[in-house]
């Protein structure tokens, strides 16, 4: 889709400023500051308000989410990339709230049990973070590995869905 179906808003959140795209009225993005994998704002279209479709849910939402009130996400979300990286991207939103999955445990739910490697490389580009939980996938020790929003931030995710 051309970025002239394009628009994004900026909000805040417990994890600093989130920005928010969506392409042709659907959530397509949500990167945080310093978000590794982030196109420029040039490709994001027209800035809008918060308050503007489909923001407003996805707001309303996230609100909830950080509060520890939603363990489920409902926006609908568009996800642009390669068939095997929609593939991870799915078979990460069946991750349940407050697990956590291993990256070789994500590529044998798949069915590729060689393809941890490949499986990592998709779920550092979802361009849907915290809504599609690329944060539930840690290291087969259970170590914290790379997230593309920070370390730091993977952690925090990760205790407030202990709760």
């Amino acid at each position: 889709m051309s970025t002239t179906s394009k628009q994004y808003t900026l909000v805040d959140s417990p994890l600093g400023p989130l920005t928010l795209v969506s392409t042709g009225g659907v959530l397509s993005a949500l990167y945080m500051t310093d978000h590794r994998h982030r196109p420029g704002e040039e490709t994001f279209g027209e800035r809008v308000p918060a308050s503007a479709a489909p923001f407003a849910e996805v707001v309303r939402e996230l609100t909830a989410y950080f509060a520890g009130e939603l363990t489920e996400f409902t926006v609908p979300v568009h996800l642009e990339g390669t068939e095997f990286q929609r593939s991870v991207w799915d078979q990460l939103l069946r991750i349940p709230y407050g697990e956590t999955w291993s990256y070789g445990r994500l590529a044998t739910e798949l069915g590729k049990p060689n393809a941890s490697r490949a499986v990592g490389l998709a779920n550092g580009k979802n361009p849907v973070s915290i809504i599609v939980p690329c944060h539930r996938v840690i290291g087969a020790s259970g170590a914290m590995t790379g997230y593309g929003g920070g370390l730091d931030r993977k952690v925090r995710l990760l205790e407030l869905e202990k709760k």
